[in-house]
């Protein structure tokens, strides 16, 4: 059974949700969910990388940190 694009891009972005100890790391991790959910989508990889490591970071940082 194939799973649909949607259902692999809403995985994927399930990344963004993981935060790193340090900014560095956050921005590390967004973008790899980035990267991993524009070639699903055959979207620009460069440009899910940033959106991915930018969304991760800003997520992080306004929940107060990670636990």
């Amino acid at each position: 059974m194939r799973a649909s694009k949607p259902w692999i891009a809403l995985v994927l972005c399930a990344g963004l949700s993981a935060c790193g100890n340090t900014v560095g790391k956050q921005a590390l991790y967004g973008a790899g969910a980035g990267v991993l959910g524009a070639a699903v989508l055959q979207g620009s990889v460069v440009g899910g990388a940033v959106l991915g490591a930018a969304g991760n970071v800003l997520y992080c940082q306004q929940r107060g940190g990670c636990r």
